[in-house]
């Protein structure tokens, strides 16, 4: 017998390792040749049109790499491009925001504690932000306001702050700092997609065709590249946000997030400025005690209180299909169980030395918890071991086995 739940749990492993590995091949090409076009050096014997080179040395094997600003005089045999790392990488995000926020709104997108929304509406709202955002990024970037690259950058900044603070009071926090990493890549990915691609065809095209291309089409993908790169670290936080409560759940979550973007931009001037040096290469380490004293201020606004410290933590309504597993005949032995074993963690004030909030945020304090989070107790603490964990484990098999009988009497499985 199918269990859909495990299958759809090994689909949603897939995927997420499916955009972990794109991501890595992204990221490490982006970082590459950020740190290849800062490192370039003029030399006499350059050939025309050629504007810097390096010597790299990797893997027992030299490698003399040179930079045309505009393009060579004439077309290359082999071109190598460097796209489907993006392109992978947000369509696999996007099928995990499907799996998880979208399939299961009802737990992970849609809080009635934070704005009381069908699941449909909450779901139009994510996709029409990353839609949206682009659009009105690439406008301002397409404007005499964009012209200047620090101006620009600064209003970018100021967007993804309220962004920040919107998002965090529409969906649940994981869900918020979620979809603000994937507003963020969404831009990234689009500037790949329908500019620095589409810009070097151009200029593919106008050497096939035997014209001089116009400099204008570098300067632009040159810019886009550049936000990419800054943006990257942020993006990376907020997609391993969801693993961490102290992160997403406190009441300053939208502000955690704005200096997750300081932090990013003082990590990669480092880097950039110590690529971009002569030798001996040297950064400017201000930038490091910069990114500390951001940190720390993360750290302590992750102190204050939680959303639902003070509301939300009683019963709440059910959907039909949460419904079931109260109705369920093992509902009252499973709910047993998950007190006497779970709910030392999963707490507004949990119990257990060195938890100081519910591990990811789940809750299992009242009957309407325990329902909602049925499919992740079963996964977790009936089909598996996983929980409760280590020294905390004091759970019998025959209680796991109540579990998944109550889970599948529920389900019909």
């Amino acid at each position: 017998m199918l269990d859909t739940a495990i299958l759809w749990s090994w689909a949603e492993f897939a995927v997420r390792w499916l955009h972990v590995i794109t991501g890595i091949a992204w990221i490490g090409s982006s970082f590459y040749f950020i740190a290849l076009d800062l490192g370039l050096r003029k030399a006499p014997d350059m050939p025309h049109g050629a504007t810097g080179e390096e010597w790299q040395v990797h893997g027992g094997g030299f490698y003399h790499v040179q930079k045309y600003m505009v393009a060579p005089d004439r077309m290359p045999e082999h071109l190598v491009w460097f796209k489907w790392e993006s392109y992978a990488t947000w369509l696999s995000g996007f099928a995990m925001l499907v799996l998880v926020y979208y399939l299961g709104a009802d737990l992970f997108l849609v809080d009635p504690t934070v704005l009381n929304m069908p699941i449909w509406l909450g779901i139009l709202i994510s996709l029409a932000s990353l839609t949206i955002g682009w659009l009105a990024y690439d406008r301002i970037c397409k404007s005499k306001f964009g012209d200047d690259n620090t101006r620009l950058m600064l209003l970018l900044y100021v967007i993804l702050v309220v962004m920040a603070w919107g998002y965090t009071h529409i969906f649940t926090g994981r869900a918020a700092l979620l979809h603000l990493g994937a507003f963020t890549a969404t831009i990234m990915t689009a500037n790949v997609f329908f500019i620095i691609i589409p810009n070097q065809k151009i200029v593919v095209d106008d050497l096939k065709a035997g014209r001089v291309p116009d400099a204008k089409y570098g300067k632009i993908a040159k810019q886009r590249s550049t936000h990419n790169n800054y943006l990257t670290l942020p993006v990376l936080f907020l997609m391993l946000s969801n693993h961490y409560p102290l992160a997403f759940a406190s009441k300053w979550n939208w502000l955690i997030a704005s200096l997750v973007f300081l932090m990013g931009v003082t990590i990669r001037h480092y880097f950039n400025t110590l690529h971009a040096s002569e030798y001996p290469k040297k950064g400017p380490k201000w930038t490091w005690a910069a990114t500390v004293l951001l940190f720390l201020a993360i750290v302590w606004l992750s102190m204050a209180p939680l959303y639902g410290d003070d509301e939300g933590w009683e019963e709440t309504a059910l959907t039909p299909s949460q419904q079931r597993f109260v109705e369920s005949e093992h509902f009252a032995d499973a709910f047993d169980i998950v007190q006497g074993n779970c709910s030392m963690c999963h707490t507004p004030e949990p119990g257990w030395p060195g938890i100081v909030v519910p591990p990811r945020g789940v809750k299992l304090v009242t009957e309407s918890d325990v329902a909602r989070h049925a499919e992740q107790i079963y996964l977790q603490a009936g089909v598996t071991h996983a929980m409760p964990p280590g020294s905390a484990n004091m759970m019998e098999p025959a209680d796991r086995m109540v579990l998944v009988a109550w889970y599948r009497a529920a389900t019909g499985g």
